[in-house]
């Protein structure tokens, strides 16, 4: 299977589903899914939220071309903005003449969070949790066997107390952070069960009184790496050398790296290609870009999520690491059934493959926003798209 299939958006919608059906083993009732109508359905609807009254429909693409760690893959992503797919298809085929995208990933060590107020003695509350750590990861794994037994569960324990008041007046308080790898679950129902299990202990150990005992969805012992190398050739334009371009986008990186402002947009365009995605194989969506954001002011300031630099021979290579709290098993990848196809299409089993994509798109897709920007312009080939489905909906769409 490969996914470099030229002129695959010039097809009908129909022959383009037969052929993603044909190429990835579809089943009828895995490609009909993705159809309208036969997707969803309300019964699904109401078991995943409360209240529902009907499911509302977006478009569900393929992103063609991608060449990730030298695997073809098709890229779902359910999208709305007419660009997003174009574009990092569009994109892709030129990483993929050079090579494709290297991606890795990091281990999947998430973070419990527990907050003990009330104590009477600080160091003496502390020195008890550290010296229960064995009890209390046990206790939390007992909690949850089923991921220990897949090799996963409470890995570790640490304690900092906060007791720098500012202007706020809060008094001290004592955080218990627990280190849980979660396997390929995204992992949230496991961490807080694991930590409300242990919150008595740490009260009777501590003296205090635990508030919260809740996941933090800062993941950022949960990171994904992406990597591509272009030489400036294919950066070239009609109108602009593969040089210029080149150094027009580093250019623009170095924009986004000083100024909030440039930034915010900046990264916004990254999330673009990784929330479609996100969006199409049933992850939250709201947690990767919480994380995502966060990781982007890890250092103090706000600043790009990406790297772009000149390498020794001219190229020009890319970087992005997120944090990438993704999972392949559990929530909406269980019960959506189009969540459930989309990972088929994109054939990945494990949620450290599941990161390695999204990072790809999202370093693909900042690199079709910097080459359109400092070229031809954003708007160009974004109006364009813009007015075609605005000639579609004057034309085809009944009221």
């Amino acid at each position: 299977m490969t996914s470099r299939l030229p002129g695959f958006y010039s097809l009908p919608v129909e022959e383009r589903l037969r052929l993603v059906t044909a190429l990835c083993d579809l089943t009828p009732h895995e490609a009909q899914c993705l159809l309208p109508r036969h997707g969803l359905t309300l019964e699904q609807a109401d078991i995943m939220i409360e209240n529902a009254l009907g499911v509302m429909t977006i478009p569900f693409g393929i992103a063609t071309n991608f060449l990730i760690n030298q695997e073809s893959r098709f890229v779902p992503m359910v999208v709305e903005e007419p660009s997003i797919v174009a574009s990092a298809s569009n994109v892709a085929k030129i990483v993929r003449k050079s090579g494709g995208f290297a991606a890795s990933s990091t281990g999947r060590r998430m973070i419990g969070q527990i907050q003990v107020l009330r104590c009477a003695d600080w160091q003496t509350a502390q020195d008890g949790l550290l010296a229960k750590k064995a009890d209390l990861l046990g206790r939390a794994n007992a909690s949850h066997p089923a991921m220990q037994a897949r090799g996963g569960g409470a890995l570790d324990l640490e304690v900092k107390l906060l007791d720098d008041q500012g202007d706020s007046g809060w008094p001290p308080m004592l955080v218990v952070h627990v280190a849980i790898d979660t396997r390929d679950a995204m992992g949230a129902n496991v961490i807080d069960t694991m930590m409300e299990a242990i919150a008595p202990d740490v009260e009777a150990i501590t003296g205090g009184v635990v508030y919260l005992r809740i996941l933090s969805n800062y993941t950022d012992a949960c990171l994904a790496r992406a990597q591509c190398t272009i030489p400036p050739e294919l950066l070239a334009t009609d109108t602009m050398e593969g040089e210029e371009v080149r150094d027009r986008i580093i250019a623009a990186y170095a924009f986004a790296e000083r100024d909030i402002y440039r930034a915010v947009t900046h990264n916004k365009g990254i999330m673009n290609g990784i929330d479609a995605v996100a969006v199409a194989t049933g992850q939250d969506w709201r947690a990767l870009e919480a994380a995502a954001h966060a990781y982007a002011a890890r250092q103090g300031r706000y600043r790009s999520m990406t790297k772009w630099k000149q390498g020794e021979n001219g190229e020009l290579i890319g970087n992005l690491e997120l944090p990438m709290p993704v999972g392949t098993v559990g929530g909406a990848t269980r019960v959506n059934p189009v969540a459930i196809t989309a990972l088929k299409i994109l054939n990945v089993t494990h949620a450290s493959e599941l990161a390695e994509v999204m990072v790809s798109v999202g370093l693909g897709q900042n690199l079709a926003a910097l080459r359109a920007l400092v070229t031809e312009g954003i708007q160009r080939g974004h109006m364009a798209l813009h007015a075609r489905a605005r000639g579609a909906s004057l034309s085809k769409v009944q009221p």
